[in-house]
């Protein structure tokens, strides 16, 4: 039998955004009691889309993220559960995809919003005519090389072998700096693209010799998997060549014009997302029991760790994007420098309109 959850779920997905690997949820608060009829809430769904206000008088936005366990789907469990939209006036709707759907979807402007605005990826929107904006950072960069095999011990190790990789992502343009800067040349490894759910379980089952993933993957792999260790990228590096620390690496991102006609939604935005993020760290056990709800096979206890040393693997670190332009700019530079960007992006692309 179809739930109420599914009924409403089918009113407001009638449009392109119904894709295979595209998930999306309406926040639990916003189910209406199991009395209702799917006649009484049709009339609802039908403004769905509308700017209008919803429940509670907030302005609905509709954002698009990466699928759990990813670091886009991290902060949405929390503002969801915890109402933070509607106390800074706002309504939004999650929607959830794959990598490669995510990037379709948000690049043909189909989402107003993405939440798993990586900033090459931005970046290279911008190169293939797409005006958007990052508005602010949620999260630093950290990556890392996973495997079971004793004779990988470093990067150049990977030669000649195969990794998995969800190749879609930024955490990979990423990784390919590091690895570059390590001495390995990507040609020479077999590249297996996955899903990043896929991720852990190709480390898991060594279908590869390698798998390149992030947090908080790689946390609840490694508590759930003995036989595996990591190959730390060299962070030192980037500041040696790039000349900072900062590596801001994953946000949200807006359409260009559809920022600068809401700059009260986004302001919303950002307040929403510093709530979550503030209330992440001064809640670990709680918080962390919402999070691991939403990742398959969660573990509330890794999950608290993460967060409880944010500063070693974590990096939640929610900034406008105004605050961080130099590191944003090193990131860019280095996108140059690996050949996924052939120019500097627009400086458009670091919004700048936040309190």
């Amino acid at each position: 039998m179809i739930s109420l959850r599914d009924e409403v779920i089918l009113l407001r997905n009638t449009d392109s955004r119904h894709l295979p690997g595209i998930r999306t949820t309406a926040p639990r608060r916003r189910i209406a009691a199991a009395s209702l009829t799917l006649a009484a809430l049709a009339p609802l769904a039908a403004c769905g889309s509308d700017e209008g206000s919803a429940e509670g008088g907030g302005a609905r936005v509709d954002v698009v993220a990466f699928q759990a366990p990813s670091l886009g789907a991290f902060l949405p469990a929390i503002i969801d559960d915890q109402d933070l939209d509607a106390a800074h006036g706002l309504d939004m709707r999650f929607t959830y995809a794959t990598p490669d759907n995510y990037n379709s979807e948000f690049g043909a402007g189909h989402y107003d919003v993405g939440a798993s605005a990586a900033l090459l990826s931005e970046a290279l929107r911008t190169e293939r005519g797409s005006e958007v904006t990052y508005l602010f950072n949620l999260f630093d960069f950290y990556g890392t090389v996973v495997t079971q095999k004793d004779d990988i011990q470093q990067l150049t190790d990977l030669k000649g072998r195969t990794l998995a990789a969800a190749t879609g992502t930024t955490n990979y343009a990423m990784f390919a700096w590091f690895a570059q800067e390590a001495g390995l040349d990507l040609s020479t490894v077999e590249t297996q693209n996955q899903t990043t759910p896929g991720l852990s379980t190709m480390a898991q089952t060594g279908r590869t010799d390698a798998t390149q993933l992030w947090e908080p993957a790689y946390s609840s792999l490694a508590a759930a998997t003995s036989d595996i260790h990591k190959i730390d990228l060299d962070y030192d590096a980037w500041k040696a060549k790039l000349g900072t620390d900062q590596i801001p690496y994953l946000g949200v991102a807006a359409q260009l014009e559809w920022a600068k006609s809401h700059p009260q939604e986004v302001q919303g935005l950002y307040d929403t997302y510093k709530a979550a993020a503030d209330w992440v760290l001064e809640n670990p056990e709680q918080a962390a029991e919402i999070i691991a709800k939403e990742i398959p096979g969660g573990d509330a206890g890794v999950i608290q760790q993460l967060i409880e040393t944010n500063d070693e693997r974590l990096k939640m670190n929610v900034q406008p994007a105004s605050a961080v332009a130099d590191g944003i700019r090193s990131v860019f530079q280095a996108g140059q420098q690996t050949g996924y960007l052939t120019k500097e992006p627009p400086e458009t692309v670091i919004y700048d309109g936040l309190d």
